[in-house]
């Protein structure tokens, strides 16, 4: 793999890795199985696209496309409690529905932004090259982003989510507003992925309708690939785990599709992704029989019969 191809790939995965501590929010936190990332993340991007095109200032359309994310979640939130469609149900929905509002949004499937000015462009004038701001940059707006969930968690608020998640009849019982919390979480999910997308979008010059099929799947890779390398022991390591294992990921994905031996082009990256996500699904599992006989002989003192 190429210098260029492996910066690359980190870059991608430190901006897919807010979409993996959203995944993470909305999956582990709040055991809510949510598919509307995959219509929140192009929202960003077409969000924050159109409004720079427009004239307006980068971080102000962040910002917003922030809020258009924060706004979708709320949608499914509601589908589930208010109207008690079930939430995967509920996240389809939403997320067809946002293939549309994307198109009325932009007003044509893509949007090319490469000429405007973003995000990035109050720190161009420092000598860098786009090559390593870009990565530079998303690892930053990662990082931040990451304690600042890790020191949500923590609060009164954030153990009150994650007891919602945990047990929401116990979590009532305690005096939880327990719709309040999955509202907030799911909120605070999807404008985590509509950042990333709004990133995306300003980092590689244009907003596509189409950019947040798959995902989902690539969030999720985050969420198992972290818990696989790093562990759950403590929720910062939870947190950062998701984040190191959407860039572990990218890395693999990249590794793959740049291997001759391999055969594979650009066009295999959907066959990449799932066989890659098959496999950290898989491994998981295949070492509790491995820890099952570890504990045996240390409680017996010798191979379990």
């Amino acid at each position: 793999m190429s210098l260029v191809a492996f910066l690359g790939a980190i870059e991608i995965g430190l901006v897919f890795g807010l979409v993996g501590l959203g995944v993470f929010l909305s999956f582990r936190v709040l055991n809510f199985p949510d598919l509307t990332v995959d219509g929140s993340f192009p929202l960003g991007a077409a969000v924050s696209g159109t409004i720079i095109v427009a004239g307006g200032n980068a971080y102000l359309a962040t910002a917003i496309a922030i809020l258009a994310g924060c706004l979708a979640g709320l949608v499914t939130a509601a589908l589930n409690l208010r109207f008690r469609i079930l939430h995967l149900l509920a996240s389809i929905l939403t997320m067809i529905a946002l293939y549309s509002i994307n198109l009325r949004i932009m007003g044509k499937p893509n949007l090319a932004i490469l000429n405007e000015a973003t995000v990035l462009t109050p720190f161009q004038g420092l000598g860098l090259s786009n090559l390593y701001l870009r990565p530079i940059y998303a690892g930053v707006v990662t990082l931040i982003v990451a304690l600042l969930l890790v020191r949500f968690l923590a609060s009164d608020m954030g153990l009150a989510m994650r007891a919602t998640g945990a047990n929401p009849r116990m979590a009532r019982a305690q005096g939880i507003d327990t719709a309040a919390m999955t509202y907030l979480g799911m909120a605070i999910s999807n404008g985590l992925v509509a950042l990333a997308g709004a990133l995306f979008a300003q980092m590689n010059g244009f907003a596509d309708v189409a950019l947040g099929t798959g995902t989902i799947v690539v969030g999720l890779a985050a969420v198992i690939v972290g818990e696989a390398i790093i562990g759950t022991r403590s929720v910062m390591l939870w947190v950062l785990g998701c984040v190191i294992g959407s860039v572990v990921y990218r890395i693999a994905v990249g590794l793959a599709l740049n291997s001759s031996a391999l055969g594979l082009n650009a066009s295999d990256l959907n066959l990449v992704t799932a066989v890659l996500v098959a496999i950290a699904l898989i491994l998981p599992g295949a070492r509790n029989p491995l820890r099952t006989l570890l504990a045996g002989r240390n409680a017996t003192g010798k191979s379990p019969s």
